[in-house]
């Protein structure tokens, strides 16, 4: 009878181990998830930040033809964008757009756009930067 006893408590704390080993390897799944959610957040609100940024460059050029210099200033669901439209000498021009995201994680991104305009009227750019 006192062998059965040792067996059963053999196996008691055999099956308490095994349970705290696996709500352990359970907690450290969740920590994980939790810090992979949190990276794929900020990744998609620096991509979010550069696609707006990117769009008020495009809306900056989009309105090239007026005189002088432009600037803009937008705010949509994704975030807010602001660009600036600046001729240099001769046919030349820079555009610098600024993007923000809005929601959980704000991030910031720039594109800057420099370029001309050819003698037939054609747009040409010779640089671009693109920053977070």
């Amino acid at each position: 009878m006192s062998e059965l006893r040792s067996e059963r408590g053999f196996v008691l704390i055999a099956a308490l181990t095994l349970a705290v080993l696996y709500f352990g390897l359970m907690e450290l799944m969740l920590v994980d998830s939790g810090r992979e959610l949190a990276e794929a957040r900020r990744f998609r609100a620096r991509v979010v930040a550069g696609i707006v940024a990117e769009n008020a460059v495009e809306l900056a050029a989009h309105q090239m033809t007026s005189s002088g210099g432009l600037k803009i200033t937008e705010d949509d669901e994704q975030g807010s964008m602001e660009a600036e439209l600046r001729r240099t000498g001769g046919d030349g021009f820079e555009i610098v757009g600024k993007g923000k995201t809005g929601g959980v994680i704000a991030q910031d991104a720039t594109v800057f756009v420099q370029g001309r305009v050819d003698a037939n009227g054609k747009v040409v750019i010779d640089y671009t930067m693109h920053g977070q």
